[in-house]
């Protein structure tokens, strides 16, 4: 595995690989590597002859009171896990190399943003859109892998690869979970004892809804009062949002039909944290 961290050594490597007939996968992180990172590792490593991940932690999707100086770094340790993870090319740029300059050009997104985290996170997508548009540009892969945990941002980078026309396959992998079922997150690991053992309630009232679901009921006010109930009565925390959509456009729902999204946030005392499940209603 090799380390770069400027783009033209990046661009400069990529376009050798591309010219030799190599595909490259990429796998886009902030670091603080966990299994879920881990597991878009593997699915890049099965399909590509090449794996490049990067990692930078983007300080345009953040908010002025977000964590952005506290959000967890160990970059000694996220090598250690790529290498074993079979990364060829690791990308690892600072601050000063991918915004050497204030933008002129950013990326404004226009739908698929105003729900969800979207709401209460006003620019954070057009930070995520404009660092992947960059990343996108340096490192030029044919398959790009992101995970369903963050479902929203999958459906926004949906949106950027057909509006920009890159020719890049978008591959949207299962969201990675603890043996519980709570979603692994590098947030994870600023829960107390106590909301370490509450949280798994929240892939569990997705469960439900799901089985409310499967059961025939198709009223969407019906079954977020059954997860907020779920969730309300059996943590400490404070629900952010619980929300049913279609998926991945993102648009109210009268009646559960089609392809959707019902997807949770819920804070507790230093994280914030969400899940989702993606289900077929028919």
């Amino acid at each position: 595995m090799i380390t770069i961290r400027t783009i033209e050594e990046m661009q400069k490597r990529m376009i050798e690989y591309r010219q030799n007939g190599k595909t490259i996968g990429f796998v886009p992180t902030m670091g603080y590597l966990h299994e879920g990172h881990v597991a878009l590792l593997q699915e890049a490593r099965k399909a590509n002859d090449i794996v490049v991940l990067s990692i930078f932690v983007n300080p345009l999707q953040f908010g002025p009171n977000e964590d952005f100086d506290r959000y967890p770094r160990d970059f000694a340790r996220d090598e250690k896990i790529a290498k074993e993870a079979g990364v060829d090319v690791l990308f690892y740029p600072d601050v000063k190399e991918m915004y050497p300059h204030e933008p002129s050009v950013i990326v404004t997104v226009k739908e698929r943003v105003d729900v969800l985290c979207g709401k209460s996170r006003p620019g954070h997508f057009d930070g995520v859109a404009t660092v992947v548009t960059k990343l996108f540009n340096i490192v030029m892969p044919h398959r790009a892998y992101f995970g369903m945990k963050d479902a929203q941002q999958v459906a926004v980078i949906d949106g950027l690869i057909r509006d920009f026309h890159f020719p890049i396959e978008l591959i949207a992998v299962p969201t990675v979970r603890e043996a519980d079922g709570l979603a692994k997150s590098s947030r994870n690991v600023y829960l107390s004892e106590q909301e370490r053992k509450e949280a798994p309630v929240l892939y569990a009232s997705l469960q439900k809804a799901k089985a409310l679901i499967e059961k025939g009921e198709r009223n969407v006010e019906t079954i977020r009062q059954a997860i907020i109930t779920e969730i309300s009565t059996k943590t400490s925390g404070t629900i952010d949002y619980v929300d049913i959509y279609s998926y991945p456009d993102l648009k109210p729902l009268d009646k559960l039909a089609g392809n959707i999204i019902i997807a949770i946030a819920v804070r507790f005392t230093n994280a914030r944290l969400i899940d989702n499940i993606v289900m077929n209603v028919k």
